[in-house]
């Protein structure tokens, strides 16, 4: 069985400490850092599959260390937010980061946003994603290569996280067919919907990478009160 490495920064060690023991019963194996510098030397140092990342940190804060991981990895980065911090969840995701989890946590909801976001990640990096009939879609400037799990735009290579691909995956792979933002949940995340408004931030995201004008969408469109579908 691998061992995968999680990178937990907190600046309250009884919270990485109690994190750590969750994780290590998992057999996971545990790096932690007190703040967003200490977070990116351990992540340029050591092989890191995922960051569970705080928000408000002394140094560099939650936010920051999360911009400087995504310039150089899609791992997943799940933001830790307290219950009044809504907006901290929504600038996490809109940054990079992937999913969040709230404090105080259940350790059974933490334990199983990790496993999710490790699965998808190991999935993606493997090119295991499922459907393949055709290894590459097309749809007017935007084409989808599923074999080295690139999105080129007009000629022109985008970088992608692992959420953000398996989302254009599965639209393009259904041209203008109507998904609710639960089912892309569902199907992205291949769980139940926990957190389902993380879907439109991570929309918002790919607009942002494949469309001339987000605002203004061509590909990626909202139907209102149902969902999104990629025209085609």
């Amino acid at each position: 069985m691998h061992m995968y490495n999680i990178l937990v920064v907190d600046d309250e060690k009884e919270i990485t400490d109690a994190i750590e023991v969750y994780l290590k019963n998992q057999n996971y194996n545990v790096f932690k850092a007190y703040n967003g510098e200490e977070a990116l030397k351990i992540f340029d140092r050591e092989e890191i599959h995922l960051v569970l990342m705080d928000v408000m940190m002394p140094k560099l804060d939650g936010t920051s260390a999360t911009i400087e991981i995504r310039k150089k990895s899609t791992v997943p980065i799940i933001i830790l937010s307290a219950k009044s911090e809504d907006m901290d969840k929504i600038l996490g995701l809109n940054i990079g980061a992937d999913d969040y989890v709230t404090k105080p946590f259940n350790p059974l909801e933490l334990l199983a946003r990790v496993n999710s976001n490790i699965r998808r990640y190991t999935n993606y990096s493997n090119n295991e994603i499922t459907q393949k009939n055709n290894t590459t879609i097309k749809i007017g400037g935007i084409e989808l290569d599923d074999n080295s799990k690139e999105v080129i735009v007009d000629g022109e290579k985008v970088k992608v996280t692992p959420i953000e691909y398996k989302i254009l995956y599965l639209l393009m792979n259904n041209p203008n067919r109507v998904f609710s933002i639960e089912e892309i949940y569902e199907k992205v995340w291949q769980e139940p919907a926990y957190n389902p408004d993380t879907v439109t931030v991570h929309i918002g995201r790919i607009r942002n990478k494949i469309e001339i004008n987000p605002k203004v969408p061509k590909y990626l469109k909202v139907v209102w009160g149902i969902g999104y579908k990629f025209k085609k």
